[in-house]
């Protein structure tokens, strides 16, 4: 009998010393929230979130001591009066003077009395009235709600004319009021709706909150550990929280749903509870272990991106994933032991739905096994065909833009940029010098103003700033298009190719870059596609290393590899067509702005290829178990279908329903996530775990297992411990 695995030992211990691993879970969980809440969280920098010459542009404004505050606008439009008219005038005045009576403005500026500012429109039809909120454009969005109130008590005085605002901090108060109150509805309604659904699983109440209890656990004590990293590394806390819940509450559950369901199988096979659960300690156990390993290995990707946000949800996920690990390895076991039969305690009349499942699955992989050619070439075929429109796949920032159009600010922002365009999406000019205000100096503004606007593409008012120390100038301008699309881009390209490149010959020494919506958009597009190959060899080179050593086969990685990049494919494609492409706007609830988010691509291969391993590993690993205990590879294949069908369809059911909670959020990049997530497990727990995976191993047979006698050196990592008995040539598993 070889010696017990990593799992196996871990699953043993605890049943041995149930309290220590209990309590002491607690105590390392409960520890993890005091000490991270004590701490606080350091946040990232804005040159941190950034890439390329934004990324510089970003640091040079940053170091050189600049506080710019968050710029609002004002704005009064008419269809019959112009600026000039007496009404119209007096509306200006009038918001003017509210204004000026209110906390936290300054620097308010008035297209009556700066005819040149150019805050009127070509038609005269619409003026903005600007001015900053007082303090770090940060903390804006705080205190903007009371001006904005003010302003909505101006339109009635002046009912024949709209007067709306809108800026980054009204526009950030509105987006957090949103999304806050979006994820507290779908935090409240997925908590309930996963317990229903393991309640189903399970059929006992006990059981179906022992993973709940431990997922939940596990991502406080992440956000904790988060809260002491970023003391090294800094974090964008906000979406760090978010990813680590819904990761964490993804793996934790589907962890301890396979251990449970493992270990309720085996006490059915006639073991005591004791000898079910060590068994279960070393079989389902040790593949937690190598798919939760696997999963940590596609994180990692994200630290290669080359972005500090990307950085920070890699860690931030790789700890919720470890610490999920952990809790299923450790506490669960303990836990378990110590119920005993009270487990299935809280029993609910929902018997039998395993053993249809089984019925089901096994009548689809029965009707795949007799003819693998056909079902492998079909869905092969058909995952290819739905990846093919992410060949046109386009990315954007996130950006004004892609606010649900029911909310009133977009429509403010709509009627800015149709009056302004490119006034709320500005480019900024970074120029850093020794002294950025001599003659010199001036005389390039001037050039630089006029080159700017003989493009056509480069637009008026120019706002210069400079720090105290004048080494750094800021120039603030317009650019044409709606600050992301194409034509936003190719101003972009002209302000860097042709208009900053002569301007700066002449001035020796000096050190230009430029940012904004528009810069920041190009800018991280080019690092991302430039980082992607990178990101890939190492996700897919590391994941089919532990694999091999996992499995020791040459061909179960690479098949492993392949599907999942058939699966995510097709998960890019679909999502291409429903929100670049426009499908089923009305359906979900959205309007498409013809792109996917920027950060979105990469993020969903780690993740996905992740969770996606998450199934294989499982299957994969009762298939190995079966097949060293001497059944058949065909048989082997089925059978393990069949016995997991259960619970890998009860774990993709509460992925699907959870992140499609995500899919129902306002926010459009929110809304692409979820959808995506969503999408990529439904044809992972379908067509490639049914119908692709056991076709193609029927196909290869005994080629499954080939290792190469010059790699039969390496170590084994043994997913499924040591075989017990003996198993039959004919699936124990009815599939009629």
């Amino acid at each position: 009998m070889r010696r017990s695995n990593l799992a196996g030992r871990a699953g043993r211990w605890s049943a041995a010393h149930w309290k220590t691993a209990t309590f002491g879970w607690l105590a390392f969980a409960i520890g993890a929230v005091v000490v991270g809440s004590s701490v606080g969280v350091v946040e990232l920098a804005d040159s941190d979130t950034a890439s390329g010459e934004t990324a510089r542009a970003e640091k040079i404004l940053e170091d050189a001591g600049f506080t710019t505050p968050m710029t609002e606008s004002v704005l009064l439009q008419s269809r019959t009066s112009v600026i000039e008219d007496d009404e119209f005038t007096a509306a200006v005045a009038g918001v003017v003077q509210t204004l000026s009576g209110l906390d936290n403005v300054e620097n308010i500026i008035s297209p009556v009395e700066n005819p040149d500012a150019g805050l009127v429109s070509a038609d005269h039809h619409s003026a903005l009235v600007q001015f900053d909120v007082s303090g770090k454009a940060d903390d804006a969005a705080d205190k903007i709600e009371p001006i904005l109130s003010a302003i909505r008590g101006t339109q009635t005085g002046h009912p024949s004319i709209i007067i709306e605002e809108f800026g980054g901090a009204s526009a950030s108060h509105e987006i957090n009021r949103v999304f806050e109150s979006d994820l507290q509805r779908a935090e409240y309604t997925s908590l309930p709706l996963t317990l229903v659904i393991l309640a189903v699983a399970f059929g006992a109440l006990v059981a179906a909150g022992l993973p709940v209890l431990l997922a939940f656990s596990a991502v406080l004590a992440a956000i904790g550990l988060n809260s002491l990293v970023s003391h090294v590394v800094p974090t964008d806390a906000q979406t760090v929280t978010s990813v680590i819940l819904m990761i964490g509450m993804a793996v934790g559950i589907d962890y301890s749903l396979f251990y449970i369901q493992r270990e309720r199988e085996e006490r059915r096979g006639g073991k005591t509870p004791h000898e079910a659960l060590l068994r279960t300690a070393a079989t389902s156990g040790q593949a937690v272990l190598i798919s939760g390993a696997t999963v940590m290995i596609a994180m990692a990707g994200m630290l290669f991106a080359g972005n500090a946000i990307f950085t920070t949800i890699g860690i931030g996920t790789m700890i919720v994933v470890f610490v999920a690990v952990v809790g299923s390895l450790t506490v669960l076991p303990a836990l378990l032991h110590r119920l005993g039969d009270k487990v299935d305690r809280g029993r609910i009349p929902f018997r039998g739905r395993h053993a249809g499942e089984a019925r089901f699955w096994g009548r689809v992989v029965d009707a795949v096994m007799r003819r693998p050619g056909l079902a492998a070439a079909s869905s092969a075929g058909l995952l290819v065909l739905l990846a093919l429109p992410a060949l046109t796949l386009h990315t954007k920032l996130p950006s004004f833009t892609d606010l649900p159009e029911n909310l009133a600010i977009v429509r403010t922002f709509d009627r800015i940029q149709q009056a302004f365009p490119g006034s709320q999406t500005p480019a900024v000019l970074v120029v850093k010098g020794e002294d950025v205000t001599t003659p010199a100096y001036e005389r390039a503004y001037d050039l630089f103003r006029q080159r700017a606007l003989a493009t056509g593409e480069l637009l008026a008012p120019f706002h210069v700033t400079v720090n105290q120390d004048r080494t750094v100038a800021r120039i603030e301008f317009s650019v044409a298009g709606s600050g992301d699309d194409e034509t936003s881009i190719h101003a972009l390209q002209t302000l860097r190719e042709t208009v900053i490149p002569p301007i700066r010959a002449g001035l020796p020494g000096v050190e230009t870059a430029v940012t904004g919506v528009t810069a920041g958009t190009n800018d991280f597009n080019e690092q991302m596609k430039s980082r992607l190959p990178l990101v890939l060899a190492f996700v897919l080179g590391l994941a089919f290393i532990l694999l091999l050593l996992t499995f020791r086969s040459i061909v179960i990685p690479l098949k492993a590899v392949v599907l999942n990049l058939l699966s995510v494919g097709a998960a890019y494609g679909i999502l291409v067509l429903v929100f670049q492409h426009s499908w089923f706007e009305g359906i979900l609830g959205f309007q498409s702005n013809g792109a996917i988010a920027s950060w979105l691509p990469l993020f969903l291969f780690v993740i996905l290829f992740g969770l996606s391993m998450d199934y294989h590993v499982f299957i994969l690993s009762r298939v190995k178990e079966l097949h060293d205990a001497g059944a058949p590879t065909e048989v082997a294949v089925a059978d393990a279908i069949k016995r997991t069908a259960g619970t890998v369809t009860s774990a993709a059911i509460i992925m699907v329903a959870v992140f499609g909670l995500f899919a129902s959020l306002s926010l459009l990049d929110i809304k692409q996530m979820g959808f995506g997530l969503a999408v990529a497990v439904l044809i992972d727990a379908t067509i490639i775990r049914a119908v692709l995976l056991p076709a193609t191993m029927k196909l290869l047979g005994d080629w499954n297992w080939y290792l190469p006698s010059w790699l039969e050196w390496m170590p084994s990592l043994s997913p499924e411990g040591p075989p017990e008995e003996r198993l039959p040539t004919a699936p124990p598993v009815p599939s009629g």
